[in-house]
């Protein structure tokens, strides 16, 4: 499949698959994207409901690594310690990390090595990035992920219904319900009803949130039993 790398609306770079017309990230702003939909709706308020001094997170898609960089930053800034698993079947190339542009957009230059070394860790292994971050790269399908009560928040990251239904039906938010742990929380940046519908109909409690720039709404979904 042809890729290319872009700049999206905010100056931030992401991976857009011409075959399906499908970007990594919001061509409206990859980094505006992934932290309103994945910190500020996600790990923030799950930090000022529970104040957890550990925090386990399972993202849905790993791809350039930028949800699992900005997650790392703020573990950092908030002195959390974060256990951070990235799914991801078709891993970014070497070549096409090389190219995004997160570290300078974030103005993380201090931390580029944790960066490169988020990419470079091997596959299926814990790999400690700092202090207060330990990634696990988990190279999988997503209908073989079988978790169970494990995580505390899981970032919904799959490529869009429109080019992937599959991954946004009834079995795989059953997988997600069950590896979550109890008032855990997945946060998408999708807001279909079907989606929402599919959600609910595997146990989760949804609410609709303000999407991020070029979204009108994004949803979260909590498992309380």
């Amino acid at each position: 499949m042809k890729r290319k790398i872009i700049k999206t609306s905010d100056g931030s770079t992401t991976i857009f698959l011409e075959d399906w017309n499908e970007h990594y990230h919001s061509k409206h702003g990859a980094i505006q994207e992934a932290y309103h939909v994945f910190i500020k709706s996600g790990l923030h308020p799950f930090i000022e409901k529970h104040n957890p001094e550990r925090i386990a997170v399972l993202e849905i898609g790993f791809g350039t690594g930028l949800n699992a960089f900005i997650t790392y930053l703020e573990a950092k800034r908030l002195s959390k310690f974060i256990n951070y698993e990235g799914v991801e079947a078709y891993p970014v190339e070497k070549e096409e990390v090389k190219l995004l542009n997160y570290v300078e957009e974030l103005d993380a230059k201090q931390y580029q090595s944790d960066f490169d070394r988020m990419h470079e860790s091997s596959w299926d292994e814990f790999c400690d990035i700092s202090n207060h971050f330990r990634l696990k790269k988990r190279k999988q399908l997503f209908h073989e992920i079988n978790d169970e009560n494990s995580f505390d928040i899981i970032y919904f990251d799959a490529f869009g219904a429109r080019v992937q239904p599959e991954l946004w039906e009834v079995d795989i938010f059953r997988k997600m319900y069950a590896a979550l742990k109890n008032n855990g929380l997945l946060v998408t940046y999708a807001a279909k009803g079907s989606v929402r519908r599919a959600m609910l109909e595997v146990g989760f409690s949804v609410e609709k949130l303000p999407g991020p720039p070029g979204k009108r709404e994004m949803l979260r979904a909590v498992k309380a039993l």
